[in-house]
């Protein structure tokens, strides 16, 4: 009987070391930012490629953006009306 006792004891001891060592694994992932149950922490999110529209200032994302072509450059805009408020600054330009 005095084995199994110390049988006892010493799973005790182990489990006990066990759930502080996993609670502190918990405590600095959490401190890094991480997710419970992912070694490496959450997923970044996929990079969008942004542009600025040169009327307004507006990022967004280059696919939902209105394209204008203007000899070799290409510009984006947030809006139609971006878009026409640039295409009169640039005939007004071109008429000076």
């Amino acid at each position: 009987m005095p084995l199994f006792g110390w049988l006892l004891r010493v799973l005790l001891i182990v489990l006990v070391f066990r759930a502080v060592w996993r609670f502190i694994q918990g405590v600095l992932q959490g401190a890094r930012g991480g997710a419970p149950g992912r070694p490496n922490g959450p997923r970044e999110p996929a990079a969008v490629p942004l542009v600025r529209d040169p009327v307004c200032g507006t990022y967004l994302p280059k696919e939902r953006a209105i394209r204008q072509v203007a000899g070799r450059e290409v510009h984006y805009f947030c809006s139609d009306t971006c878009r026409d408020r640039w295409l009169i600054e640039q005939q007004s330009r071109k008429a000076v």
